[in-house]
């Protein structure tokens, strides 16, 4: 089958969550179990981008309303990532360092939606399946299915899958004359609570929706920011896969990036050199549990609690615990788990930014990852620490409940139910019990790091998926 996936973003080309990460190795499965497998992203002024060679395949235009672009598409030379990579370049809209947040956000992802069926039309480009991930290229599906401009496209099976149905993209009608002309009977497929929702659109108008764990499935039926009626009605077309990781990338035993590569087989000794350099690098303790969180500073990841959580834990248990935080966002929240360095200096801290090495390194040295996550649609940071030997301290949410079991339970990780500073103390309580009792430790560290998460499977699962739509 020829696959496209289209993306508003695909690691290594642009990164911001994890979206990135699902459509930069899912493809590359895809195209080991033999198909043709194609990526589309817009052209980031991005680090990749200028660092590697891409060939121009097609030029055009689009209409945005009553504005004009041109438009060009590049394919990266070597398909090094493992599946052909596509940049389609809207000068004025995405020669730009970032990928979201922008006030035009709206044209942005409107004219790359426009310019990719322009190209494919224009091409006579006609896949097998069209993958369209998120909000960004949720109007895809509309468009194929009643624009008649497009409509030689309109029996290309189309598949969402929402990988956090929070953000949906929303505009008013006063910019309905970016889309193509259709038929105001069609309107209907584009509204939800009055605007124009690309979010709602894709999930009426794709042949499939995915969502990305079981869970998350389920939760969207009663929390989708306004979205649960339309995700009840729909439910027979949906379905839950759980994500995967990229075992090449995600290997301890081969990571580039750590001082010092380990397998299960010498774990023990392995984690320890790794967590020596870390704490070396940020002044902590070697001999203490060394508890991480890793991810955007924001309050769905419960990082708004994360100074007070980290202030009663280095109180309850001083100079016991040694904590390291990684990430960027909300600056309210930065600057509160900035100001805790200067009070446990030698047991605490923080590096605020994005840091894909460091990352690696501290899933390598940590003992634990604090993940107190309000939404969790799958998660891949318990999947990557597993791989590592890092044991997961999760609220059972989403993905988190479908990948994390907790010892009292049987398992291997620690869960709690509520995003609040008593469950996470409380967690982290029960956690450094578990650092003492070093046999135990010991016992689900290697238990952890032979649970295999790879994307094998899921590519796997996504095909029979896709051979289900291409037969109807």
């Amino acid at each position: 089958m020829e696959i496209v996936h289209i993306s508003a973003e695909c690691y290594p080309v642009a990164k911001v969550g994890g979206l990135a990460d699902v459509v930069g190795a899912l493809p590359k499965y895809l195209t080991k179990l033999g198909h043709l497998t194609k990526v589309v992203v817009p052209g980031y002024d991005t680090k990749f981008s200028r660092e590697n060679e891409f060939v121009s395949v097609h030029q055009g235009l689009l209409k945005l309303g009553w504005f004009q672009f041109s438009y060009t598409v590049f394919k990266e030379k070597t398909n090094k990532l493992g599946f052909e990579l596509y940049l389609i370049a809207i000068p004025e809209l995405f020669d730009r360092p970032n990928v979201y947040s922008y006030e035009d956000d709206t044209e942005r992802f409107t004219a790359f939606q426009v310019a990719f069926l322009n190209w494919i039309t224009e091409t006579n480009q006609i896949p097998d399946i069209i993958h369209c991930h998120d909000h960004h290229t949720g109007l895809i599906p509309f468009m194929m299915s009643h624009a008649p401009i497009y409509q030689h496209l309109n029996r290309v099976p189309t598949l969402l899958t929402i990988h956090n149905g929070q953000y949906q993209g929303w505009f008013g009608f006063d910019k309905l004359h970016y889309l193509p002309k259709v038929s105001s009977s069609r309107l209907g497929f584009l509204e939800w609570n009055g605007m124009i929702n690309p979010l709602a659109s894709a999930i009426k108008c794709a042949w499939k929706v995915t969502t990305v764990s079981p869970s998350y499935l389920d939760e969207l039926s009663e929390k989708a920011n306004g979205l649960e009626n339309l995700l009840r009605f729909e439910r027979p077309k949906c379905l839950g896969i759980l994500n995967g990781i990229d075992s090449e990338v995600w290997n301890p035993d081969t990571d580039e990036m750590l001082e010092n590569k380990y397998s299960i087989k010498n774990a023990k000794v392995g984690k320890a050199k790794n967590k020596k350099f870390l704490c070396e690098q940020f002044n902590l303790d070697p001999s203490k549990p060394l508890f991480t969180f890793i991810g955007r500073l924001v309050d769905e990841k419960g990082a708004d609690l994360l100074p007070e959580i980290c202030s009663i834990a280095l109180n309850r248990n001083p100079n016991e615990i040694n904590i390291l935080i990684l990430g960027s966002g909300d600056p309210y929240v930065e600057h509160g788990l900035t100001q805790l360095t200067h009070f446990y200096g030698g047991n605490y801290n923080t590096y605020i930014g994005y840091n894909e090495n460091l990352a690696h390194k501290i899933y390598a040295g940590a003992d634990y990852l604090l993940m107190p996550s309000r939404v969790e649609p799958c998660g891949l940071n318990q999947l990557y620490a597993l791989r590592y030997g890092t044991i997961p301290i999760v609220r059972r949410t989403g993905g988190l409940k479908d990948t994390v079991l907790d010892i009292g339970d049987g398992g291997f990780g620690i869960c709690h139910d509520h995003t609040s500073v008593y469950d996470v103390n409380h967690s982290i309580t029960r956690a450094i019990d578990l650092f003492n009792d070093t046999k135990q430790f010991d016992s689900i560290r290697k238990t952890i790091m032979q649970i295999d998460h790879s994307w094998d499977k899921v590519a796997q699962e996504y095909v029979e998926v896709y051979q289900s739509l291409k037969n109807n």
